[in-house]
């Protein structure tokens, strides 16, 4: 497949990325997406915005976010060098701020005056309640009651930055109950309000709209690294959950001589209901709006999911990321608990940088390849930091002394 004109093709005007994709919704939210993608496609085209938007990247957001080479780390490992795109430097500790800052603004441009997401780390939460309290907006967070115990210090950072925390109580209290949740608040309220989603998941426009956001990740870590080196990375990896860090990295790259991987979350293991690989283990279908891969019950439903990490626990990805996966220009591979964990330790006891429980796993993933590769650069999207995981990991994995091996 040709990706020299990708970019311009996909999604076609209907929002699909070849089958994958659409917008599948209830008739009376059909004009209020509308709106939102005839808006997008008015703005994004709009000097003023993307000037705007470019000012609140550089002196508020803090980018460009660094590429850091890890030598002492991949020294450990062998000669395969490990290089990370920091995006734990950028404002509020992840990448979510690219595409909530971009959502503010056109939340902004619309009139709208509150802001809706839902959360599962906890790192959107706190991303959209900073472009709320930026452009003076309300802001409407739903988060499970299994997250909101997990992630205790982001919801305290959502409330300080004056978003409201509703519990979501229903199902498995984690990030798709937050989803329906907020999708239901949407359809009731959606006149002066936009849903900001929180990934490259749910009905067209918002898989184009968070994409296009977060390409600003890969385009800075290409050139970077192109300077930092001289040539391109053998290898370029991010965790994917629904995929928003992920896609925004990979982009860059797609019509490079670069092998792509993802890391999705094996959590305890291949069994339904123990893991969060919906690329690897799922199949087609639709869900929260959108036609996708999903991992499914023997009713077809949407199956239990689980993570160590709050943020990847969701039963689906994507529609762009299915796409590339059935492409196959992009491969998924799956990372256990244990190797983001051990990940988790080591970045930060060799390089002195704590992950995200979500970033383990694509650091995860450099390792292992480093290991199979022997030689080479394999390029990691440093999602976001760990803070939010201290207590959580400490609790249930010490402080890492049965980690250190290599």
């Amino acid at each position: 497949m040709d990706f020299t004109r990708y970019l311009k093709e996909y999604p076609d005007e209907k929002g699909y990325f070849g089958k994958f994709g659409g917008a599948y919704l209830p008739p009376q939210l059909v004009p209020a997406f509308k709106e939102i993608n005839e808006a997008y496609l008015t703005i994004c085209r709009s000097s003023q915005f993307i000037n705007e938007l470019r000012r609140i990247r550089r002196e508020f957001q803090g980018r460009p976010t660094p590429v850091y080479h890890c030598e002492r780390l991949s020294r450990k490992i062998g000669n395969c060098q490990i290089y990370l795109k920091r995006e734990d430097l950028n404002h509020t500790g992840a990448h979510k701020l690219n595409h909530c800052m971009g959502e503010g603004l056109l939340a902004k441009f619309m009139g709208k005056k509150r802001i809706i997401a839902e959360t599962g780390a906890g790192q959107h939460g706190v991303a959209l309640a900073t472009a709320a309290a930026f452009f003076g907006l309300s802001c409407t967070i739903y988060m499970g009651e299994v997250d909101i115990k997990k992630q205790a210090p982001n919801v305290t950072r959502m409330k300080v930055l004056g978003a409201e925390v509703v519990p979501v109580s229903t199902g498995l209290k984690t990030l798709k109950e937050a989803v329906d949740a907020a999708f239901e608040d949407y359809l009731a309220n959606y006149e002066d309000t936009i849903y900001c989603i929180g990934s490259a998941v749910g009905p067209h426009p918002f898989p184009r709209i968070v994409r296009d956001f977060q390409m600003v990740v890969g385009l800075e870590a290409r050139e970077q690294f192109m300077e930092m080196t001289g040539f391109l990375p053998d290898v370029v990896t991010a965790c994917v959950g629904g995929g928003s860090n992920a896609i925004g990295m990979f982009e860059a790259f797609l019509n490079d001589p670069v092998e792509i991987v993802g890391a999705e979350p094996l959590g305890r293991g291949e069994k339904l209901g123990d893991h969060a690989a919906s690329v690897t283990y799922g199949s087609e279908g639709i869900m929260h709006g959108f036609n996708s891969i999903m991992l499914k019950d023997e009713k077809g439903e949407p199956a239990p999911v689980y993570s160590v990490a709050s943020g990847l626990d969701y039963p689906s990805s994507g529609p762009e990321h299915a796409f590339l996966h059935e492409c196959g220009r992009v491969k998924y591979e799956a990372v256990s608990d244990e190797e983001a964990i051990g990940a988790f330790f080591k970045l930060s006891r060799f390089e002195g940088i704590i992950p995200a429980l979500e970033s383990s796993h694509a650091v995860a993933l450099a390792m292992r390849r480093a290991k199979e590769m022997g030689t080479g650069t394999i390029l990691v999207n440093l999602s976001g930091r760990g803070d939010k995981d201290m207590d959580y990991v400490t609790e249930h994995y010490g402080t890492g002394e049965n980690y250190m091996d290599f």
